[in-house]
């Protein structure tokens, strides 16, 4: 579920969401998630947003809110969220935390040195920060995060993201392969091989991550349910 409307404030260079002024948050959004969710029995649930800049928190309270909807809507689902980077702020990543959800996922999409091209705004140690104090904060919540390849990362670099993600404290981790969505936005550089992707799998599961999704097609929330947290 993409909460928080439609327009983000951020351009990326890789995604095909309408960067405008926001409009204002729906207040019964919470609850209307919470009901779709009912209506589809769901039992693993992802929420993610697009950024809000224009907002003190980011959209924290508003993450906060929805996952208090569906909790109280059935206690036993999983809850995922995918969060932007709220600037790396304490209070807000706590507000979301606070909530309950059971995996805080922040994606670095890409290696330091590419981050400036690919993120608008975004910074590769801002992210690390976020994903680092998720875990001091909560430490039983399990910390996610995902990447693009073919972007033009070299090896080397890729592995340094992975031990970047783990000195961290991230246990989750998926690689997929960028898609360029219009002539807009930045170009595919490499189209990384099937196998290749199972050798960067393995690498990353050898490099002590809980959970690893690594294929062409694979995105942040590709089988997310596929993981199952030990839940309360």
């Amino acid at each position: 579920m993409m909460i928080a409307g439609e327009r983000c404030t951020r351009a990326c260079g890789f995604c095909a969401v309408t960067t405008a002024k926001p409009f204002a948050l729906e207040e019964d959004e919470p609850a209307r998630v919470a009901e779709a969710v009912r209506r589809m029995k769901l039992k693993h649930v992802v929420v993610t947003a697009v950024a809000r800049d224009d907002l003190r928190d980011g959209g924290a309270n508003h993450f906060a809110r929805t996952i208090t909807a569906i909790r109280e809507m059935d206690p036993s689902i999983v809850i995922e969220v995918l969060v932007p980077d709220f600037h790396a702020q304490d209070w807000c990543i706590q507000t979301v935390l606070d909530a309950g959800p059971d995996i805080f996922n922040h994606n670095m999409e890409t290696v330091e040195r590419l981050t400036p091209l690919v993120r608008s705004r975004a910074k590769y140690r801002t992210s690390l920060r976020v994903l680092r104090r998720a875990k001091e904060l909560s430490p039983n919540v399990v910390a996610k995060s995902g990447l693009m390849l073919g972007l033009g990362e070299k090896e080397p670099e890729l592995f340094q993201t992975m031990d970047d993600l783990r000195e961290i404290g991230c246990q989750v981790l998926t690689m997929g392969q960028y898609l360029r969505p219009t002539p807009n936005h930045l170009p595919v550089v490499e189209y990384i091989t099937p196998e290749q992707f199972d050798f960067y799998g393995n690498i990353a599961r050898n490099k002590g991550f809980d959970h690893v999704a690594s294929g062409p097609l694979v995105r942040s929330s590709y089988h997310a349910a596929d993981f199952h947290p030990v839940v309360r």
